[in-house]
């Protein structure tokens, strides 16, 4: 740490240093001290004093919330069914109904059955709207309504539900479930081999090894790795994962703190299993935080072409600690950097506006990093792919489409007026297009873009301050140009759309497995990859080979 000195040098320099570091931690100390018993005292005097009668576990819910909202999204407090649920989504394996579900306000939505597991053996189909569970009613339950659909392995439980406006019940058997990090993996053509990788669980590394190896022996020499929607997980599968294709010994990530204990360098352990194979990994704008350090190490190590849209840009670490009775707390601890030095953090959370949303690192200021043979590579915006596809990016309107469920809840529909489809792939016609737009409008699906959302704010402060009647003509002619731009916007991204319309609907007939397997078929991006592969003269120059 210091300066070759002399003896009687070092001896002082030390000691002064050991003083500042037990000042600094005895002020910090009182600090936290004088705060926690503010707030304790606060905490007693509202709750013995407030004119109506509290509840001391929501106030300090509340509390611990808005103290954490103020930090950065991942920096969270885990009561004790969280926990719960924590390790369900690190571990990919419980015991409960193998079904995708999601609360949207009062309502429970299942999303997605997973093929064979108890929610599709009891009949459940996405857009199934789930209304009572057991003896609870969804519509008064405000708690998380799926911890209701978790119990012991063979537990019934009967629940109601509604399709397409009628009411059905039917017994859900409680079953082990694992969701595997890689859903699938097959060959693309004779020589080309595919890998999905959903999430990073403690299984990824080898899920993804036992892929690799199948399609080695299957006589695959060259690997699309597919990485697009994935949000992350695990940082050492991901450090593993890389050691597939890099040798032992090689730095993947660094982590940097504020805490000396907290930074580390993260290498291979490893010897790998195949360092020449040609790989190309595709990402966009949901891959995060463990997809990035993959793609961000092998772009960094030149041993893969990236190819899609700019990754999310979550370049922060966390770590959980136990606090007392079962809870935790996950909190941001260091930033990670990949081998050429980037951190890719694309928000600030340090500096935001006056709506408290974090600011993104203007372009201007990114800096410049080199990879192992020389390219020159950026940080602070998420992982800038080698090859940038259109196709990977997603327009607003789309994003409002998918964020608000026009596409979702159009496959329902869809689905139940042409229930004999099997394993044909749907035909999304002009024709059906047309339909789409009509069920938005005769539903009056509403885009939340944030123009249109700041109409309705206008006319909201308009109401409170009684001026509304003057401006409600022109609020009027706002809106309605507001709805042919949408329109218009419906129409030009007409290709983008119905490709997703497709997409849903597929996993309607032929769950995830036949999305994938239609994916290696048709999926542009997918086909992209592969003509890279195939060129190995622009693979090379890519890379510097």
């Amino acid at each position: 740490m210091y300066p070759y000195f002399k003896k009687k040098f070092i001896i002082p320099a030390a000691a002064a240093g050991f003083l500042f570091i037990g000042t600094s931690f005895k002020e910090d100390f009182f600090e936290i001290a004088k705060q926690i018993e503010i707030f304790t005292t606060l905490f007693k005097a509202v709750n013995t004093n407030y004119v109506d009668e509290t509840n001391p576990g929501d106030l300090m819910d509340k509390g611990i919330k808005s103290m954490l909202g103020s930090l950065d999204p991942y920096t969270v407090y885990f009561n004790e069914q969280d926990v719960v649920n924590f390790k369900i989504n690190n571990t990919g394996e419980y015991t409960g109904i193998g079904a995708m579900i999601a609360r949207k306000k009062d309502r429970l939505i299942v999303r997605e059955p997973y093929k064979n597991y108890p929610a599709d053996k009891a009949g459940l189909k996405a857009g199934d709207e789930i209304i009572q569970i057991g003896d609870v009613l969804i519509a008064d339950f405000k708690d998380d309504a799926s911890q209701l659909l978790k119990g012991t392995k063979n537990t019934k439980i009967k629940i109601k539900y509604l399709r397409q406006g009628k009411t059905y019940t039917t017994d859900l058997v409680l079953d082990e479930v694992d969701i595997k990090s890689v859903p699938f993996y097959g060959k693309i053509d004779d020589k080309t081999g595919y890998i999905v990788l959903a999430h990073f669980s403690r299984k990824a590394a080898f899920e993804v090894k036992e892929a690799l190896e199948k399609l080695k022996s299957d006589g695959a020499t060259q690997i699309v790795l597919d990485l697009r929607g994935n949000p992350g997980g695990l940082l050492n599968e991901a450090i593993d994962i890389c050691n597939l294709f890099v040798p032992k010994n090689e730095v993947i990530v660094t982590t940097k703190s504020r805490i000396e204990k907290h930074n580390n360098t993260y290498k291979t352990t490893k010897e790998p299993i195949d360092t020449q194979i040609p790989l190309a990994i595709l990402v966009n704008g949901k891959s995060a935080s463990a997809s990035e350090i993959v793609s961000g190490a092998l772009q960094d190590l030149d041993r893969a072409v990236i190819l899609g849209s700019r990754s999310f840009g979550k370049g922060l670490v966390q770590r959980t600690v136990e606090l007392t009775y079962g809870t935790q707390l996950k909190v941001t601890i260091s930033r990670y950097y990949t081998p050429s030095g980037r951190c890719i953090q694309a928000l600030d959370y340090a500096h935001k506006d006056k709506n408290g949303v974090a600011q993104k690192t203007d372009s201007k200021n990114f800096n410049a990093f080199k990879t192992r043979k020389g390219r020159t590579v950026y940080d602070g915006g998420g992982v800038l792919p080698d090859i940038e596809l259109d196709e990977a990016k997603m327009s607003p309107i789309t994003n409002a489409l998918l964020k608000n469920d026009g596409i979702f809840d159009y496959a329902t529909t869809y689905y139940y007026k042409n229930p004999n489809l099997g394993d044909k792939i749907p035909t999304i016609t002009d024709a059906d297009y047309i339909a789409f737009k009509q069920y938005l409008k005769t539903n009056k699906f509403t885009f939340d873009t944030e123009t249109e959302l700041a109409l309705k704010n206008t006319l909201a402060a308009a109401k409170n301050e009684q001026i509304d009647e003057a401006i409600v003509i022109e609020y009027k002619q706002l809106l309605n140009a507001l709805e042919k731009s949408e329109t218009t916007l419906l129409d030009k991204n007409q290709k983008e759309i119905k490709n997703l319309i497709l997409e849903e609907l597929i996993k309607r007939y032929q769950y995830q497995e036949g999305l994938y397997q239609y994916y290696i078929k048709n999926n542009s991006e997918i086909k992209k990859a592969v003509a890279v592969l195939n060129n190995q003269t622009e693979y090379k120059t890519i890379l510097k080979m």
